[in-house]
């Protein structure tokens, strides 16, 4: 009995000591949590909260993008050349279409094959990773397509709005406009020169919903910059008589190609720029690299007599000729440098109109050896020969003019016929421009220009001696070798050019004929320039392949911009009568 209470106190003395500890370790493991929890806190809200924020984000933030339509291409009149219209494509969620069995039907997808013209195989390979969301099917289909995809219902399988650019014209200004690529972004022509312009940016709304999908907070709004409307100087009745005179010649005459111009005298507008063959940039199916040049700038070829008038210009220019010198031709060929310069007849003394008249090959050498190289090359250059034309489009030629130090008397005699350099259609467009403001120079362009926008001309020939070509051009198309390019009704001057094309280690048998002329010349308002690519058969002079076209194209062209006629003579004027009398 007496050993039980020292056993008690025994006890009594250990049970303090076992519950302090106890206790701290409690407190240990209290403050420990309450520590991590203080510090991943601290993590997550100072040092690293970008991850929360993103995932908050993600389940709060919505976006609303505002699109906008590609800006339109007009003509002058603002008929439209180019324009975005809304289409629909259809796209997956592959994740989608296997949660609800979408690829369990192997009809419908078959189906859908079809109408894309794919193989139904390659087209549920697409959906086949249930990881991915999004995926493009068929990039801007038909009305008719997406409603057969919407009656087929597969699931998982979505249409969205997009916009493609319709070209309401078609082949008729497929080279000058050009085209986009399937996200809307322009890869030839204006359309690629200009898509910053054209293109715009698309606005969006950003704002936060709560769980029941409520708007509680507007994060950010922004307005869209729409594009700019893009007006050519291009009259599209000029452009649809032009292109339909063009390809009905060059089918004629089974050319390669052929390219034609129309430029307002005044103002330096590009009115028509077209070329055949050409291509529908509506349909991509069946495109032909060779069909999608632009040749009026492109394509450079060696001009011909049609750079005659030009030498005249320079020998006029420099004092070297007057314009009533005759030039003795006698007797119809000389020998340069052990190379020969010849006419087809011994045409003996001419003047410089009938030089001209008669394109005569003798006539313009003597004049440009009596002018000298520089000032040919200058008086060349200063019309745009060599240079751009201002008109700031891509892909554009230069062509070539050489600036050497030495040039040998043939070298030279053969630039005054259009050989040794090169000019593109509208350069040589350009050219006869000048002869016919005046002796301006002024920067073609593509943009319509607002009333007093003219930019300054420069004055780089004088006034009296462009006038007096252009009457000798005026008697070229009268009774000289350009006859089949007058036009009824109206005074017009020009000057025909057929040049043999220049192959590897000389000439082949091909040919380049060109015609470039002016009118009405009594107040001058589009110079015209129609060049044809090797056409076939015996038919290859300028005369009877170019300048028809262009009398065709020039008597069109004046008609419908309502110039009236400045010359009646060799016109008869029906009069309507009563009693049926004629």
């Amino acid at each position: 009995m007496a050993i039980t209470p020292r056993k008690r106190n025994q006890k009594k003395g250990i049970q303090p000591h076992l519950g302090q500890g106890r206790f701290y370790f409690a407190l240990f493991i209290v403050f420990g949590v309450f520590a991590s929890l203080v510090a991943r806190a601290a993590y997550i809200q100072v040092i690293e909260p970008e991850q929360l924020i993103y995932e908050g984000d993600r389940r709060s933030l919505r976006m609303d993008p505002t699109t906008v339509q590609r800006g339109t291409i007009v003509d002058r009149h603002g008929r439209e050349l180019a324009v975005s219209v809304p289409v629909q494509t259809v796209w997956a969620d592959p994740q989608r279409v296997h949660e609800g069995q979408g690829l369990a039907n192997r009809e419908r997808w078959l189906a859908l094959a079809e109408v894309f013209r794919t193989d139904v195989d390659s087209l549920m390979e697409r959906v086949a990773d249930p990881k991915r969301r999004f995926v493009y099917l068929e990039r801007k289909v038909t009305p008719a397509v997406a409603d057969y995809v919407r009656q087929l219902g597969i699931p998982g399988v979505y249409l969205k709005t997009e916009s493609r650019r319709f070209y309401p014209v078609g082949e008729i200004t497929a080279h000058l406009v050009g085209f986009t690529d399937i996200d809307g972004n322009g890869i030839e022509g204006l359309e690629a020169a200009y898509n910053e312009v054209l293109t715009g940016k698309p606005g969006e709304r950003l704002y936060r919903k709560d769980a029941q999908g409520r708007v509680v907070e507007e994060v950010r709004a922004t307005d869209a910059e729409q594009p700019q409307q893009l007006t050519l100087s291009i009259d599209q009745r000029l452009q649809s008589l032009a292109y339909a005179e063009l390809k009905k010649a060059v089918r004629y005459h089974q050319a390669t190609s052929g390219s034609a111009v129309i430029v307002d005298v005044d103002t330096g507008e590009v009115l028509a720029m077209v070329n055949s063959p050409s291509f529908n940039p509506n349909n991509r199916t069946d495109w032909q690299p060779h069909r999608m040049r632009n040749r009026v700038i492109t394509d450079a070829y060696e001009p011909g007599s049609t750079m005659k008038p030009l030498v005249v210009l320079a020998g006029l220019e420099s004092g070297a000729i007057e314009v009533d010198t005759v030039i003795d031709t006698n007797p119809g060929w000389m020998r340069l440098g052990g190379r020969r310069v010849s006419d087809p007849t011994n045409r003996g003394e001419q003047s410089i109109t009938e030089i001209l008249q008669n394109s005569s090959n003798m006539g313009s050498s003597k004049i440009a050896l009596l002018t000298g190289v520089e000032q040919l090359l200058a008086t060349y250059a200063a019309v745009g020969l060599g240079n751009d034309t201002g008109i700031g489009m891509i892909g554009e030629s230069y062509g070539v003019l050489q600036h050497r130090t030495r040039w040998s008397d043939f070298e030279v005699a053969t630039l005054s016929f259009g050989y040794g350099l090169t000019a593109t259609t509208l350069q040589l467009a350009q050219a006869y421009t000048v002869i016919a403001n005046g002796g301006v120079f002024r920067p073609l362009t593509i943009q319509r220009r607002a009333e007093g926008e003219l930019p300054p001309g420069r004055q780089v020939v004088s006034r009296e001696n462009a006038e007096a070509v252009l009457l000798m051009l005026e008697q070229v198309v009268a009774d000289g070798s350009a006859k089949n390019a007058r036009v009824p009704g109206y005074r017009v001057a020009g000057k025909t050019g057929t040049a043999r094309k220049a192959i590897a280690g000389g000439y082949g048998d091909e040919y380049v004929t060109l015609f470039a002329g002016v009118a009405p010349v009594s107040d001058p308002r589009i110079a015209v320039v129609v060049t044809i690519n090797e056409p076939s058969g015996d038919d290859y002079y300028g005369s009877t392949v170019s300048a028809p076209i262009f009398a065709e194209i020039v008597g069109d062209a004046l008609r419908a911009m309502n110039v009236p006629p400045d010359h009646l003579e060799d016109t008869q004027l029906h009069v309507a009568g009563f009693g049926g009398g004629q």
